[in-house]
């Protein structure tokens, strides 16, 4: 119990001294650009992270690699194209809708589309389908059984 009371107290003795997280870029217009852009932006490795939030080190060389974009005095604009023209449609965390990425944005059209019609295929196959206790009840062997009369 002893050993756990000095780990807590060196634990908070640490946060005492930690200070407020401090920007890695040296422009605040540049890192704000950086900021709304990385917004709209897919992290190559997380793939469901935005760039801004993702915390993966190819994360971190793309956000390096949009500052000094950025610096050479490139617009937004640019600074996509180059990245799309590298990486492809998949940087964009929303991409295009073109020949190349249609099924991205069809393909669970298609999928639900599949779905209600396989659904509507078996509802109406049951439906035509005579009720299994009826014909049972209607042949006479079956019937005399159900009723008693066994031999």
């Amino acid at each position: 119990m002893k050993w756990v009371m000095m780990f807590m107290a060196l634990a908070m003795s640490v946060s005492a001294f930690a200070g407020e997280a401090q920007p890695v870029g040296e422009d605040p217009k540049i890192e704000a650009r950086l900021n709304v852009l990385a917004e709209d932006l897919r992290c190559l490795v997380c793939q469901n992270e935005t760039l801004a939030g993702s915390h993966a080190e190819l994360a971190e060389d793309l956000r390096r690699e949009i500052r000094d974009q950025m610096k050479q005095g490139k617009d937004d604009k640019q600074v996509v194209e180059y990245l799309v023209a590298r990486y492809g449609d998949f940087v964009l965390y929303k991409p295009p809708f073109k020949p190349l990425t249609v099924v991205l944005w069809l393909g669970p059209l298609v999928f639900l589309l599949i779905g209600a019609l396989t659904w509507w295929t078996i509802l109406k196959r049951r439906r035509a389908q005579p009720d299994a206790m009826e014909n049972i009840k209607t042949r006479p062997e079956a019937a005399r059984i159900l009723n008693g009369d066994a031999e």
